[in-house]
């Protein structure tokens, strides 16, 4: 008997709480919710940052001299469109990044600005990537029909340092595509579900000859 007493003045107790207490609570949960999204988001934004200047310096400094000849990056249009994209990369992570651990309530432009610039960066550092995969793939291999000897055997060290630069830049590519799900997440969950109207159906008369 006393353990009903109790139970029921539980949940009368329960049931006593306000609304707003309630609501408060909630708020509270989803605040918190939201500050660990936003320290992930964070670091996820520093991450390609410090790859960014990894890939960056590594073939700022490739260059190599032999009895054959000198090479250096900036002999090749792709290996300085892979600095500079890197480069650029680099900044926006940063400033992103700075961005994102202020606490400031999501707005639809800033929203739109996010999507927008992590799509480009995105295409951006794929291409130089790309690019620059060719590159590599010519200097390893050859070309016989345009007469384009390949040029690793002789410059070794030149090739290895620039396809740890090429790797660091294609897991670079990896970072953006997962940052461009996520702000395309973030735009696109503040548009509410489509609305399904329920067909009307039309009765017609059918008249028989």
């Amino acid at each position: 008997m006393e353990k009903s007493e109790k139970s029921n003045g539980g949940a009368a107790a329960f049931a006593s709480r306000s609304p707003m207490a309630l609501m408060g609570s909630g708020s509270y949960e989803n605040e918190e919710a939201n500050t660990g999204m936003r320290t992930a988001e964070t670091m996820l934004r520093l991450v390609p940052m410090a790859l960014c200047v990894a890939a960056l310096v590594i073939m700022l400094k490739n260059s190599q001299s032999n009895d054959f000849g000198s090479v250096s990056y900036s002999d090749l249009g792709a290996f300085r469109y892979l600095v500079h994209a890197n480069g650029i990369c680099a900044g926006y992570s940063l400033l992103s990044a700075v961005i994102v651990a202020v606490p400031r309530p999501s707005t639809m432009p800033r929203a739109w600005t996010f999507f927008f610039l992590d799509q480009i960066l995105t295409y951006v550092i794929l291409a130089a990537g790309a690019v620059s995969s060719e590159v590599l793939y010519l200097a390893n291999k050859g070309d016989a029909a345009i007469t384009w000897s390949a040029a690793c055997g002789t410059f070794a060290s030149f090739c290895h340092k620039a396809t740890t630069s090429v790797i660091i830049t294609f897991i670079v590519v990896a970072c953006y595509a997962l940052l461009s799900l996520i702000s395309s997440y973030r735009l696109f969950s503040k548009f509410d579900a489509p609305v399904n109207y329920p067909t009307k159906t039309i009765e017609t008369t059918v008249f028989h000859g």
